[in-house]
């Protein structure tokens, strides 16, 4: 009798295989009950089959897949939810499993791949969140919060598998730029179709389920294609460089439809570090810049915004900025000083902001503040296992900036933007844009290993 020929790593395969068949044999029947009639939840059906195929031949090919398609995908994902509001679930969260089996699965076959720092933040921040959930007085909602927050990982994780090389991390930029394309074009029609009412009041949002969103979106993909445009190692022509300033100038229009000031200032910040690192005169485009888009009525008309509504009588006649800053009061003076080490639980801001919040009007307002929300979550420990995962990010692309001042320059720039943006938004909660940002961030970290163990001291250089 012959031998079985089979190595670990398609044993591991075989596993998942049997695995991805049991679970889908377990829901199916479940699932298929709770469709109805809805196209979208049952075309999920198929699609999760495929997902499932690709996953099985190529789980590379399926991670690039979904990172290419992820930000055009919310408004379809939002579609094939079944069940309550608290609990439901759907496509997107089959393809978060499959994307936390990846890593999973990644790390089995090479786990030497993955450096323990990075691990070890990560894991710290997880088992946090995890005992958080366990005091919840809102578990359900404490869930939606903490399986979301393994995927980011688990994309961080990938990271350091797909990225080998210097080439892998350009391949990898342009997939994330490219996954910006659905969107532009979504934008563009959408942008066409609200002209005609004028745009006071339009917030372009794409194929993200809030303006916010595509606009933090938006500051990374700019980010990437400043690094693009700039940097030696990508060979463009001269009709691809103006081909693709002009699409990075859209991205900018679009920045500044989406109306979402946070995001704005993030961007600001990007060119005035770019150009005090690089370029000095950006500075000098930048201020003119400035100039231009303060002559747009509605962008005047946000800044404007801020100057009125500031007296705490009443939600509508506060400015988005001032009702925030009340919110976090509110909440900061209710804690309880005995909870200020470990917090009330995951999703517990919500839940109690009826309580301490007078402008709740009975709505589970989340912080609209990363660093008050952890803070009321999961207390002081949660807020600093949470920046020690920047701070390891941080203290590596630092060390990328000399190999390639480039490429850890933009993505200093896009750690900054990230932390200025969640001093005003629920970041953690915007799923999509996550999974870039932290598989950027994770191809920073593996580029300057890789660039480490090269004998080649320098890649990438100055900007052009």
């Amino acid at each position: 009798m012959k031998k079985s020929n089979l190595d670990s790593s398609q044993m591991l395969v075989l596993g998942a295989a049997v695995m991805v068949a049991v679970l889908i044999g377990m829901i199916l029947p479940l699932v298929t009950g709770l469709l109805g009639d809805s196209y979208a939840r049952l075309a999920a059906v198929p699609v999760l089959f495929l997902l499932a195929g690709v996953f099985l031949f190529n789980k590379r090919l399926l991670l690039l897949v979904v990172l290419l398609l992820r930000a055009s995908g919310d408004i379809v994902l939002e579609s094939t939810r079944v069940g309550s509001t608290g609990t439901s679930a759907g496509l997107g969260g089959a393809i978060n499993a499959l994307i936390v089996l990846i890593a999973l699965l990644y790390f089995i076959e090479k786990p030497k791949l993955l450096p323990p720092k990075a691990a070890l933040v990560w894991l710290i921040l997880l088992v946090v969140e995890i005992a958080g959930l366990v005091v919840s007085p809102n578990v359900a909602s404490g869930i939606k919060t903490v399986l979301p927050m393994c995927s980011y990982f688990a994309v961080f994780v990938c990271a350091f598998y797909v990225v080998r090389t210097p080439e892998d991390f350009r391949f990898m930029v342009r997939v994330i730029i490219a996954s910006s394309i659905i969107p532009v074009v979504y934008g563009v029609i959408s942008t066409g179709l609200n002209a005609g009412g004028g745009f006071s009041n339009f917030r372009l949002q794409s194929t993200f389920t809030h303006a916010n969103i595509f606009a933090f979106y938006l500051t990374l993909v700019i980010s990437l294609g400043l690094y693009v445009l700039k940097s030696p190692t990508f060979t463009l022509s001269p009709v691809e460089r103006y081909c693709f300033t002009g699409y990075v100038g859209l991205l900018f229009v679009m920045l500044l439809l989406t109306q979402t000031r946070s995001a704005w200032v993030a961007c600001l910040v990007l060119f005035v570090l770019y150009g005090a690192l690089f370029e000095r005169r950006y500075l000098i485009y930048i201020l003119v810049l400035c100039l231009l888009a303060l002559l747009v009525p509605s962008v005047q008309q946000r800044l404007l915004d801020l100057d009125a509504g500031n007296t705490v009588s009443g939600y509508g006649r506060l400015n988005s900025f001032a009702w925030r800053v009340y919110l976090w009061q509110s909440a900061l003076n209710w804690m309880a000083a005995t909870h200020y080490l470990m917090g009330y639980g995951v999703e517990s801001f919500g839940y109690y902001a009826n309580v301490f919040f007078p402008l709740a009007g009975n709505v589970e307002w989340k912080a609209h503040n990363v660093f008050v929300q952890l803070f009321f979550d999961v207390g002081f420990v949660g807020l600093v296992a949470y920046l020690a995962v920047f701070y390891q990010c941080f203290r590596v692309l630092l060390k990328l900036y000399p190999k390639d001042r480039l490429a850890g320059g933009i993505l200093i720039c896009a750690l900054v933007q990230y932390l200025i943006v969640s001093a005003s938004d629920n970041m953690l909660s915007y799923l999509a844009f996550n999974w870039y940002f932290w598989i950027a961030m994770g191809m920073g970290w593996s580029l300057y290993l890789n660039m480490d163990a090269s004998p080649q001291k320098t890649i990438g250089g100055n900007a052009r």
